[in-house]
């Protein structure tokens, strides 16, 4: 009988501090970095937007190839090197003579984030965890959004005073050590009698490490094609939702506005994942991915009338409420469908297509702008996308049994 908290516990929040780096360094810190490329005059703003969809194309390419290495060898050597060559691309980054060399860090730095962030974190989560995989996925993964109020705005200050090339050598080290260390000293899979300790009337079966789908079994499945198309959709909603608020906001208020927006966006984030996270043990994971597509398909089309600043703030806050939900679905769904046994593959696969949506969908929100003179068309196109998600969810059908589709055939 195991004594004490259970170690997985302690995994989940070593992984919190890598994701609040990881994404406090590289995804919120993006457009940080992008401006400061800009700013040095020798880059516009067109071809530092290439090396950024460079940078999502090598880390969604890059969980590909992370992913069985992470099926077949320890973890720790996947997300130390992530953390090692996340540092060096950062450093490459800002010494980065040439376009080609700027284009060779930025995807670089892809692929070390690729190495140490949601895929090797989701794939750690699910081994560890099954009754209480939404609770410790809801821990985890708030971990991005803390990244982003703590972490990048300290990015952008020291870029400010320092510049690019004085702030990087800082920015990696920061990297470097929020991964690695931690990695070493706590990170790790579970060993044999390490198992999660039962929660009464738990609605996922437990399930040994080598039970669950095999690989080209669950991309063929209904229920993967339709769930990984919904996040597809949902996912260039919400990234291209939250790339715009602040702008969308400041052109229609002011730039206070616009903060207060983000701001109040991102806080909702995290409190509505912790909520999501609890209730999640309570209810079919598939109908709350139902009802969080819904929330943010109304959040979108509020914020399509929201001309006040009053308006604004009550949908941004709406609107935050459904953002850390839907990316911590993902990856519940596909574990609980499709099992461990193969999970690191199967999501990374999921997430590289997911990440089209991610790439696309402020650039099409902008097109949109545009063309239409203001925000109402983006924001409702952005609605639309969601509910579509909504309609293709409905459409996968019953959870497969995550033992895989032979148990089925059997009655299993």
């Amino acid at each position: 009988m195991q004594q004490g908290v259970y170690y997985g516990w302690k995994v989940v929040a070593a992984l919190f501090v890598m994701l609040t780096f990881t994404s406090g360094l590289a995804f919120y810190n993006m457009s940080v970095l992008m401006n400061a490329l800009v700013s040095t005059g020798r880059y516009p703003v067109s071809v530092v937007s290439v090396g950024v969809a460079l940078f999502f194309v090598a880390s969604g390419s890059a969980g590909m190839i992370a992913a069985p290495l992470l099926q077949r060898h320890d973890p720790r050597w996947t997300l130390a090197f992530g953390g090692v060559l996340g540092a060096v691309a950062l450093l490459a980054l800002g010494h980065a003579p040439n376009l080609p060399a700027l284009y060779g860090a930025l995807m670089l730095f892809g692929v070390g984030h690729a190495c140490s962030a949601l895929v090797p974190a989701t794939t750690l989560v699910a081994r560890w965890f099954s009754a209480r995989r939404s609770v410790a996925l809801s821990i985890t993964s708030t971990g991005l959004s803390l990244g982003g109020i703590l972490l990048t705005p300290v990015a952008a200050s020291l870029i400010t005073r320092l510049g690019l090339e004085a702030s990087v050598p800082w920015l990696a080290a920061a990297w470097f050590l929020g991964i690695v260390p931690i990695t070493a000293l706590v990170v790790r899979g579970p060993r044999a009698g390490e198992e999660e300790p039962p929660l009464a009337n738990a609605k996922s079966p437990s399930l040994r490490p080598d039970e669950g789908w095999v690989y080209a079994e669950a991309l063929r499945s209904r229920f993967f094609l339709t769930v990984t198309g919904a996040w597809v959709l949902c996912m260039g909603a919400q990234v291209g939702g939250i790339a715009h608020l602040f702008n969308m906001a400041a052109v229609r208020v002011d730039t206070a506005a616009g903060a207060t927006a983000v701001s109040a966006m991102a806080t909702t984030s995290i409190l509505g994942r912790f909520f999501g996270g609890w209730l999640i043990t309570r209810m079919d994971t598939r109908r709350f991915a139902l009802i969080c597509l819904v929330l943010q398909a109304g959040a979108m089309t509020t914020l399509a009338q929201a001309h006040s600043a009053p308006f604004v703030l009550g949908a941004a806050l709406f609107f935050g409420a459904t953002v850390g939900n839907l990316l911590m679905l993902q990856p519940l769904l596909l574990a609980e469908a499709f099992g461990v046994r193969e999970y690191p593959r199967i999501y990374s696969f999921s997430q590289l297509l997911s990440t089209l949506g991610v790439a696309l969908g402020p650039a099409l929100l902008g097109v949109l702008y545009d063309v239409t003179g203001g925000y109402a068309v983006p924001y409702l196109a952005a609605g639309v996308a969601s509910l579509v998600a909504w309609i293709a969810v409905l459409g996968s059908g019953a959870v497969p049994n995550p033992r895989g589709p032979r148990e089925v055939a059997h009655g299993a």
